[in-house]
């Protein structure tokens, strides 16, 4: 009998990809919470970006504990919406908890991009 996707385990470089996912999604949700105190036109558009991350991060991660055949596409798209939060959390510098923010979406972007050349 052939092993199916969900039935072999993960390999160490997709658990590290969902760790990062997870914590993505997490420093995303802090920092939504950091603007949202703060309010203004700025924030909303880098609001935007947070909470696009935080949904495509978490729904990442679980395709690809779930081993879906579809996750390398999603691993994709991930790391282009990590990357615009990342850009978005840039453009306010003095804010540490952005700052938490765009290094783990930047860390995210990376992994998922590998993950999303790998063949499952």
């Amino acid at each position: 009998m052939q092993p199916t996707p969900s039935m072999t385990p993960m390999t160490r470089e997709m658990q590290e990809c969902v760790e990062a996912c997870m914590s993505c999604h997490t420093l995303c949700e802090q920092a939504m919470s950091s603007c949202m105190q703060l309010g203004g036109p700025a924030q909303m558009q880098i609001m935007r970006a947070l909470m696009d991350c935080s949904e495509m991060t978490r729904m990442c991660a679980d395709m690809m504990m779930r081993r879906s055949p579809l996750s390398p596409q999603m691993c994709a798209l991930c790391a282009r919406a990590c990357d615009m939060c990342a850009e978005a959390c840039m453009s306010m510098p003095d804010d540490p908890q952005l700052m938490r923010c765009a290094e783990a979406c930047r860390r995210c972007s990376e992994m998922c991009r590998a993950m999303a050349g790998a063949t499952a």
